[in-house]
C-alpha cells in the first residue's frame, strides 16, 4: 500500500495518476477536503480509500492499519509563500510531517516527501547544504526547520528518507491553488480574459519581466519521486528543477505563442512583496545526477506548450 498525503493536490494527484499508469491502485488518499474544488483533480484517478487529514494523524499514532505500508508520499502541507500564520505553517508543514517521519522510521517504511526552494530565500548559491538556507518567509522557514529535523534523524536510521526541493512548478491540476497557482496558469487566463498577460516591472536589478526562475514542470518533478520509489537505497535531500533558470518573459511568451495573439503589460511591483521575493532561482541538480537520476527536463517552451494543450482538453482545471 502506498500512500499519498495531499494527495488531492496538485502534485500529489498528479502522483497518483502516475502511479496508476505504472499499474499500482493500491493507494490511500489522505488530505483535507474543505477547500472542494479539489476534487476535480483526482475525477477518473483509482485508489483504495481516502482518509481525512486529522483521521490519518490518529491512525499513525495508533498504528491502525489493516495493511502494511510500502511508502508515504508526503505532499500535504500549506503552500503560501504569503502566509504569515506561523503557527499554522509550522503546525502543518512541520509539527505534521514530523510525526509522519517518525512513524516510517519506526516502521522502516520509504518516506519521500516534499521541501521547497523557498528554503534557499535570496541566496544565490542553490546546492543542499544548511549554509546557503535563508528563507525570507514564514513557509520556507517551515520547510527549512523540516529539512534539519531530517537531517538529525537520517544520520541514525537505514530506511529511507528522501526530501525534494520543488523549485517553480507548474502543469496540469493546479487550477484550485487559486492565487498560488503558476504564472502559466494566470497567463492563460489573463489572456482568455483581456487580450494581454501581465508581468511585474523590473526589481532587484532586473528589466521588466526579466526576473529569473527554474520553472519545472509537474510530470518532470512526478518522474523524479517514482524514480525514488523504485530505489529506496537512496536517501538524502535533492533539488529538483531543470537546472536552468528562465526569465518570466519566457513563460508569457511561450503562452502568447500558443494561443498567436496577445502582449505583455508589465505592473508595478507589489509593495508587500518587497523583501520577501526570490527575484533569481536556479537549482544546482548536481547531487540528483550523482545518485543516478539520468531523464531530462522540459524547456519553458515545451512545458508551457504540453500545460495549455492540456487545459483546453480538461476546461482549464
Amino acid at each position: 500500500m502506498i500512500v499519498v498525503t495531499g494527495g488531492f493536490g496538485f502534485i500529489g494527484s498528479n502522483i497518483v495518476f502516475a502511479l496508476n499508469k505504472m499499474g499500482r491502485d493500491d493507494i490511500v488518499i489522505v488530505d483535507d477536503l474543505t477547500e472542494g474544488k479539489k476534487f476535480h483533480n483526482l475525477v477518473g484517478a483509482k485508489f483504495s480509500d481516502y482518509i481525512d487529514k486529522d483521521e490519518f494523524i490518529t491512525q499513525i499514532e495508533f498504528d491502525e492499519f489493516p495493511e502494511p505500508i510500502e511508502a508515504i508520499f508526503h505532499q500535504g502541507a500549506c503552500s503560501s509563500t504569503t502566509e504569515w500564520n506561523g503557527k499554522f505553517l509550522l503546525e502543518n508543514n512541520y509539527q505534521y510531517s514530523k510525526t509522519l517521519l517518525d512513524y516510517c522510521v519506526e516502521q522502516g517504511i520509504q518516506f519521500i516527501y516534499a521541501s521547497s526552494a523557498a528554503t534557499y530565500g535570496n541566496n544565490t548559491t542553490f546546492i543542499e547544504d544548511t549554509e546557503n538556507e535563508a528563507p525570507v518567509n514564514v513557509y520556507g522557514y517551515s520547510k527549512h526547520l523540516f529539512d534539519e529535523y531530517v537531517r538529525k534523524v537520517a544520520a541514525e536510521v537505514e530506511s529511507q528518507i528522501v526530501g525534494l526541493r520543488y523549485f517553480n512548478v507548474y502543469g496540469p491540476r493546479e487550477s484550485h491553488k487559486g492565487s498560488m497557482a503558476s504564472v502559466a496558469y494566470h497567463h492563460r487566463n489573463q489572456l482568455r480574459d483581456a487580450g494581454k498577460v501581465k508581468l511585474f516591472v523590473g526589481t532587484d536589478g532586473y528589466a521588466n519581466g526579466e526576473q529569473r526562475r527554474d520553472f519545472v514542470y509537474v510530470d518532470d518533478v512526478v518522474k523524479v519521486n517514482l524514480w525514488f520509489l523504485e530505489h529506496p537505497e537512496v536517501s538524502g535531500i535533492f533539488n529538483v528543477g531543470t537546472g536552468r533558470s528562465e526569465p518570466f518573459n519566457n513563460i508569457a511568451n511561450a503562452v502568447i505563442n500558443f494561443y498567436k495573439h496577445g502582449n505583455i503589460e508589465y505592473i508595478a511591483f507589489p509593495e508587500h512583496l518587497k523583501g520577501h521575493y526570490q527575484s533569481f532561482t536556479e537549482a544546482n541538480i548536481q547531487r540528483l545526477r550523482a545518485v543516478g537520476y539520468e531523464a531530462p527536463f522540459k524547456t519553458v517552451a515545451e512545458g508551457v506548450q504540453e500545460y495549455m494543450s492540456w487545459l483546453e482538453s480538461h476546461k482549464g482545471f
